[in-house]
């Protein structure tokens, strides 16, 4: 049985409402876990949240312990992805990019890159606003994602 897991400290409100629409569409069961409380939406029998304690990497922990082969996740999270990805977990970020095993690596490396210029002090940029072309895509590989693990392929 596949669940979707949803890294939900920072899932944008518009992700969460397409993964809540797919959830009830397909009675699938979807988790999402975050170190604060969250507020689910009446009417959704699929859903259950889990607040972890506060702390850095903890909802990643946790989401790495419980998801298992057969599973899609949603994050932005590029270490958590690494992490998943091995397992047999589909890992979709908020923006539709869908992380793969050939992938996963590079992506994870040009994300420490960054991370080291920001550390020196140089201004990287961040992603352009989150907006309609963002959404659907997100929609569109998730409704892929999903397809592609219920039928086992």
């Amino acid at each position: 049985m596949t669940t979707l897991w949803i890294d939900a400290d920072a899932a944008p409100r518009d992700v969460k409402d397409i993964c809540f629409r797919a959830s009830d569409r397909l009675q699938l069961a979807t988790i999402l876990v975050a170190n604060q409380r969250i507020q689910l939406p009446v009417g959704y029998t699929h859903l259950s949240a889990v607040r972890v304690e506060g702390g850095p990497d903890v909802a990643d922990r946790y989401i790495v312990e419980h998801a298992v082969a057969g599973d899609v996740a949603v994050t932005a999270d590029i270490p958590l992805a690494a992490l998943l990805v091995p397992n047999g977990v589909a890992v979709i970020d908020p923006r539709g990019e869908v992380y793969t095993p050939e992938s996963i690596g590079e992506r994870l490396s040009v994300r420490d890159f960054m991370d080291r210029l920001r550390g020196t002090g140089v201004e990287t940029g961040g992603h352009a606003a989150y907006g309609a072309r963002e959404k659907q895509a997100f929609a569109n590989a998730l409704d892929r994602a999903l397809t592609r693990v219920m039928r086992g392929v």
